[in-house]
């Protein structure tokens, strides 16, 4: 059985610039601020040209249930693609956050990420785990920039 591929998609809005919500989802030191409780520590591992830009590892959570994600391609206040950069449940799990300036002001936001199963069959469950995370991870990143 081949594996199949997965995708997602989750669009909010939010009053706060496409540059604060981009700083914010880009900083890997600071997802613990705002992401919590399901990020209840971050840092970085490794840092990129600019800080957060293309290179940069991010670990998120705690161990034994850590996530590291690399920056592929990092567009100042407007795009950042990210994949697992290292062992993880799915296979070319591949995210894109898109900050676009809303009319009238603020941003809407689209996270969407995409991958392939790892073991034939889960599919489904990943994709609906990864989904929840992300508008989990979405709704907090739009209060919290909002905030600021």
């Amino acid at each position: 059985m081949t594996p199949k591929r997965y995708s997602f998609e989750v669009s909010r809005t939010s009053s706060a610039p496409p540059g604060r919500l981009f700083r914010l989802e880009t900083d890997g030191a600071r997802w613990a601020d705002w992401a919590g409780p399901l990020v209840p520590r971050s840092a970085w591992q490794r840092w990129g040209r600019p800080v957060g830009g293309v290179g940069a590892v991010r670990r998120l959570g705690l161990w034994p249930v850590l996530v590291y994600e690399e920056t592929l391609e990092y567009e100042q206040d407007r795009r950042h693609v990210y994949t697992f950069a290292r062992s993880a449940p799915v296979h070319d799990y591949r995210a894109e956050v898109l900050f676009t300036p809303a009319p009238g002001g603020g941003t809407d936001l689209c996270w969407r990420g995409s991958f392939t199963e790892r073991l034939p069959g889960t599919g489904a469950l990943a994709r609906f785990l990864l989904e929840a995370a992300i508008r989990f991870l979405s709704h907090r990143l739009v209060k919290a920039a909002e905030r600021d």
